[in-house]
């Protein structure tokens, strides 16, 4: 059986995806066959990978992520269950790769049972075949109410004999409780599998925190494993759209003297966010996420992201005065964009009996098409041309065009179009493709009258997002004991640690 290691959280977004990534990075650098494992996201940001076959499967963002940080394409055994919330009651269940089932409060416990050993029996398979394999839990390791189900955090690492590793976001206050508090609540056996912390998004002295670490290792018996800084740039493909903050990435100032600003409506059940950041890498560009109807007046281009709930989020639009704002947008002559779930939600009209199960619904009408949702869904990485510019993307879909009117100039993709400056695609990534992101964004710069901005002609999405993992790879060699977090790869827990109350007491 090959090496492996689960890196936990005190917390959701405490960082466990980008110390994963940075660990596969620094890994796959010193020559180790390196793959990274999730057993169970629950996220609507996902990727798709490409089967022997052919076929199409999603696993989450931040699961292809840390594949690049290994060298590897997506696999749908990288994320075996990806749960997609399309309420607060009920989610998507995505096993390895194909939408299965919804898991409800009424049906959890009994799909649980499925759901662990197809992830167990992933995690085999992929430790046979590789060196190391980086898991990464999910949520915090000490929610003791779900123990019982659990195999994700430490029922995972029980399972598979895995050292564990704790991410803690000092950034948010309360680290030190938050790592002694983890620990002490896992009973004997989940505590004898817990090796070390790992403090993140420190920024400041490191005299000032040191005798708070030595105080931690001193009461835990278990060693502070390195203290990562904040970074600014790290925001790339941010596995929930919460994690992005009100502008999104650094913009850089513009080529020539003027800004595109672009809001990126931020719907309740919004998917696949991380389309913006192709647009936020560009200099002059600034991406604003928003539900404010005056931020979508005072914006050049507006953006409808994917959604997992499109009838939902539709509602939601018009309820909160934004769908005025993005119909009087587009009266003006302004661009809007709209993605996926974004798209259908232009269209004339929208048949679901699938998601929603509400009939047909009126879309917003800025687009002469209608749009009728199929059970199965549509996964794909096509590839095409728009703009006269090469394009690539991917697909993730249950709704399709059932009817284009005669008006309309194709898109992006078999069936996305465009109407003055209204703008439809179901592809996802597609201005990741730098010449057509250029010629999109100059076309919709003119329409907006922002003659003052050009698009750089040399920023190269794929560069930065290189950049991105190369810099996890960094931090990782830089800030932590990489030595140590070898040993524990190569050879599990140590065999002393000691247990604390009340977890320790039976």
């Amino acid at each position: 059986m090959s090496g492996g290691l689960l890196v936990a959280g005190t917390t959701s977004d405490a960082g466990k995806s980008v110390v994963t990534a940075g660990i596969c990075r620094w890994l796959a650098r010193r020559g180790v066959k390196v793959a990274p494992f999730k057993a169970q996201n629950m996220s609507n940001n996902s990727a798709i990978a490409i089967r022997a076959d052919g076929t199409g499967g999603e696993i989450g963002r931040a699961q292809a992520l840390q594949a690049a940080a290994c060298g590897l394409e997506p696999d749908v055994r990288f994320n075996p269950v990806l749960l997609k919330p399309g309420s607060d009651l009920s989610s998507q269940v995505v096993l390895l790769g194909d939408a299965v089932d919804h898991i409800t409060a009424a049906n959890f416990r009994s799909l649980k049972p499925r759901l662990a050993e197809v992830a167990f029996a992933t995690l085999a398979d992929l430790r046979a075949e590789y060196d190391v394999v980086v898991c990464e839990g999910a949520g915090s390791p000490a929610e003791i109410n779900l123990r019982d189900a659990d195999f994700v955090n430490m029922g995972l690492a029980r399972q598979a004999g895995l050292p564990v590793v704790v991410v803690g976001d000092i950034d948010r206050g309360g680290v030190f409780a938050s790592f002694f508090g983890t620990l002490a609540l896992l009973d004997a056996a989940d505590q004898a599998l817990l090796c070390g912390f790992i403090v993140n998004k420190f920024r400041g002295s490191l005299d000032l925190l040191a005798p708070g670490l030595t105080r931690l290792e001193q009461l835990t018996g278990r060693p502070v494993l390195g203290t990562l800084p904040f970074d600014l740039d790290l925001w790339l493909d941010a596995e929930d759209s919460l994690a992005y903050g009100r502008v999104l990435g650094r913009p850089a100032a513009p080529r020539w003297e003027q800004w595109l600003r672009v809001a990126v409506v931020r719907l309740p059940r919004v998917s696949n966010a991380t389309d913006a950041e192709a647009l936020a890498v560009e200099p002059g560009v600034a991406v604003r996420f928003t539900a404010e109807p005056a931020e979508i007046a005072a914006a050049d281009l507006v953006v409808l992201p994917g959604s997992k709930s499109t009838i939902a989020d539709l509602a939601w639009l018009r309820e909160s005065g934004l769908a005025d704002a993005v119909t009087a947008h587009a009266a003006a002559g302004r661009p809007v964009l709209g993605i996926c779930g974004g798209y259908q939600m232009l269209a004339r009209s929208i048949r679901d009996d699938v998601e929603s199960r509400a009939g047909e619904v009126a879309g917003l009408g800025l687009l002469d098409v209608d749009v009728e949702f199929a059970p199965d869904k549509v996964l794909g990485r096509p590839v095409g041309t728009a703009l006269d510019a090469g394009v690539r993307g991917y697909e993730i879909h249950h709704g399709r065009i059932s009817r284009i009117g005669r008006e309309l100039t194709p898109f992006v993709g078999d069936d996305g179009v465009s109407s003055g400056s209204v703008f439809g695609t179901h592809w996802h990534g597609a201005f990741e493709s730098d010449e057509f992101r250029r010629r999109f964004l100059r076309l919709a710069a003119g329409l907006a009258g922002r003659d003052g901005f050009e698009p750089a002609p040399d920023t190269e999405f794929a560069a930065v997002r290189q950049a991105t993992v190369d810099r996890l790879g960094d931090l990782v060699e830089e800030h932590l004991d990489t030595e140590a977090l070898w040993r524990l790869i190569e050879h599990g827990p140590p065999a002393d640690l000691p247990l604390l109350a009340p977890g320790a007491v039976q």
